[in-house]
């Protein structure tokens, strides 16, 4: 049985799709399993293929990225790291709401994609480098709209602070001495008193409310 990483690639551009299916497909542990040139198309092929995770384009025609995003949240189990050249606001923002796994722009290098690619499917958020202080001024203006701050136990803190380093729910479980399944009941709580979608824009809230320091 293969442990190969299944992967969809979503992209409108002919040229690069093909491109980066090939590029994947000398990557070791991963297994390109399907492609498509827009959001409305890859549904009915990641809902055929069931791949691991979904490499998909923020502009494209028909469906976009952040409209195939909420699609998949709620029909299809899987990780999706958005592969695109924009660094608008708009775009970066609607994907990491919409639910994204991760952020990478297209002048990535291949051994940075493959990283990306195993850091998702090891349930880490991924930024690219060049938009990331663009997430943490935009949570921060939401932040500070607030009136409201959250309130968080030590605990809550203590995860909140494995996150932000990057750690495993494995590896955060053995740093604090508690279960997995415990790490996994404080993040559910930590996303829903912070209003977040995922892990990287709960450390970005968190980091703006002061609850804990920017991890460089």
């Amino acid at each position: 049985m293969s442990d190969n990483i299944r992967v969809v690639v979503v992209d409108d551009h002919t040229l690069f799709r093909r491109g980066l299916v090939s590029l994947l497909t000398v990557m070791q542990g991963i297994q390109v399993v399907g492609e498509a040139s827009n959001g409305k198309e890859s549904l009915e092929i990641i809902s055929r293929t069931k791949p691991d995770l979904v490499l998909l384009d923020v502009n494209m025609p028909v469906m976009d990225g952040v409209e195939t995003v909420k699609a998949l949240r709620s029909s299809v189990d899987c990780k999706v790291l958005m592969l695109t050249i924009s660094q608008q606001q708009h775009d970066l923002m609607g994907a990491i709401q919409a639910g994204a796994d991760g952020y990478l722009l297209k002048n990535a290098e291949p051994d940075d994609l493959h990283n990306a690619i195993l850091l998702v499917m090891d349930n880490k958020s991924v930024i690219s480098p060049d938009v990331t202080r663009q997430v943490f001024q935009l949570v921060g203006k939401s932040a500070n709209n607030s009136t409201a701050v959250p309130s968080l136990t030590p605990r809550e803190l203590d995860v909140l602070q494995c996150l932000a380093m990057g750690k495993t729910t494995s590896q955060a479980a053995k740093q604090l001495f508690i279960s997995k399944n415990t790490i996994k009941t404080h993040v559910r709580k930590i996303l829903d008193k912070l209003k977040a979608s995922n892990r990287t824009e709960a450390v970005s809230k968190a980091v703006q409310y002061g609850f804990i320091d920017m991890v460089e």
